[in-house]
């Protein structure tokens, strides 16, 4: 067998390897160990003008090792599992464990009681041929070309899946497997007038690759594009902000972070010391659900083998407290809420990250909100969400979108600024539609914000 590109039907074996590197381990005199296991195979398909662009088979396979001595973390990987190899992967990690410091807080944790059923695996994946995924990135560009005439340039079209097998074992009893695939494409065209252009984008993501609408994500790129043709720039003025929901979701990338355990303990939350008390709107209630049906990060567990949770952090504005992995639990004396991520994959440790994450929906619809809309901006693209402050929540952000005047749109804007504090943001959200939409795991209604300073001329 290739070792890189492993068979994702050998589970059972490679639960029987990752034991056998347990003991390896703890006879090399490890007190507790953590073996975390991963096979993938990735499809990227990028079509222009109903030619495949590119077309790239990735294969990743691959062991980490955890082990705790003497209160110390030692951490290694391999991408092979000759016995050399895993030989050497006991011996690194134990050596390195004694380059680190003591910690008490440095736990594996135990198996849990009960492991959700999450269904993350789709079988027909297998059986959907290479030249019907081409076909289907083709037909999002038919649709987005065919959608105006002024749509002449194609970015990208791009259709692409992935398919999985992870195994936990650990010194405690954890012995724990899942499968699961995700599929997704997107659009990306240029739309044309006078000779202005125009870029606008359409995706969707999910775990079963039936649920690809190729017409939804051509025509949504298409009229993202358009509808900006003729953008004009407005006078500063205070006014009312609605973010569409892939907007409102750029905004986790301030708000996510600092609910996580990690960034309070480490004073870098700006949410910190604040659990119980009102930090948004009542409209708003966040939750991050690593068990949701359907959600592209859902899992039976976390990426030590915890069961993974629904964890609301804010109900109705009022917050609720923070994800933790074991060892932020730990430091907390609480359970942990089975969100030790494995950003690196096999080769790295499990951090404390979001798996669904997303703004619960409102009652009432996007046109509502929209009618109810004297003067403001529709933020439909926003720039430098990088430069906004983790900490403090400062932000100042390019924007751009479609004014509204009297309930109805008006015209394309571009060359905007907002600013503010996320804080005072979130406090000021006067309506939450009905819309939730998710992009991969993060995800958000439409909202409106009652009044913001907005940059212009």
């Amino acid at each position: 067998m290739n070792e890189r590109c492993a068979k994702l039907k050998d589970e059972t074996k490679y639960m029987e390897i990752a034991g056998e590197v347990i003991k390896k381990a703890q006879k090399a005199g490890a007190e507790h160990s953590e073996v975390y296991f991963t096979a993938s195979e990735e499809l990227s398909i990028d079509i222009r003008d109903q030619e495949v662009e590119t077309m790239k088979k990735a294969n990743e396979f691959g062991i980490g090792l955890r082990v705790i001595k003497d209160q110390k973390v030692g951490f290694a990987f391999t991408s092979e599992i000759k016995p050399e190899s895993l030989e050497n992967l006991v011996r690194e990690a134990v050596a390195n464990s004694e380059k680190t410091s003591v910690d008490e807080y440095n736990i594996i944790p135990e198996p849990s009681k009960i492991y959700p059923s999450v269904d993350v695996y789709d079988p027909d994946l297998e059986h959907v041929s290479i030249e019907r995924k081409i076909e289907l990135a083709k037909e999002i560009e038919q649709y987005g070309k065919n959608f105006d005439k002024r749509v002449k340039i194609t970015e990208t079209c791009t259709y692409e899946d992935s398919k999985y097998l992870i195994v936990i074992v650990n010194s405690k009893g954890i012995e724990s497997s899942y499968r699961g695939t995700f599929a997704g494409a997107y659009s990306y065209f240029v739309a044309e007038e006078n000779g202005e252009h125009q870029t606008g984008f359409g995706m969707q993501f999910s775990t079963k690759i039936r649920d690809l609408n190729p017409k939804e994500i051509g025509i949504e790129g298409a009229q993202k594009a358009v509808s900006m043709l003729g953008a004009k720039n407005i006078k500063s003025q205070k006014a009312a902000v609605v973010l569409d929901p892939y907007v409102m979701t750029n905004f986790f990338s301030i708000i996510a972070p600092a609910l996580t355990a990690d960034s309070v303990q480490k004073d870098k939350s700006l949410f910190k010391g604040k659990i119980g008390q009102k930090v948004a709107s009542e409209l708003i209630t966040i939750v991050d659900d690593g068990r949701m049906n359907g959600g592209i990060f859902s899992a039976p567990f976390d990426g030590e083998g915890v069961a993974t949770s629904e964890t609301v952090l804010i109900n109705n504005g009022i917050l609720q407290g923070f994800l933790y992995n074991t060892y932020t639990a730990a430091k907390d004396g609480v359970e942990s809420t089975g969100n030790g991520v494995r950003l690196s994959s096999y080769r790295g440790t499990p951090e404390v990250g979001t798996t669904n994450f997303y703004l619960k929906e409102g009652k009432y619809s996007k046109d509502k909100l929209i009618s109810e809309v004297k003067k403001g901006l529709y933020v439909t693209e926003v720039m430098g969400m990088h430069t906004a402050n983790p900490i403090s929540g400062d932000f100042s952000i390019g924007v751009a979108g479609i004014w509204i005047e009297d309930g109805e749109f008006a015209y394309p804007v571009k060359g905007a600024v907002i600013a503010g504090n996320i804080l005072e943001f979130l406090s000021s959200v006067d309506f939450v539609a009905d819309d939730l939409r998710f992009f991969a795991g993060k995800g958000a209604p439409t909202v409106r914000v009652s009044e913001i300073t907005i940059s212009g001329d």
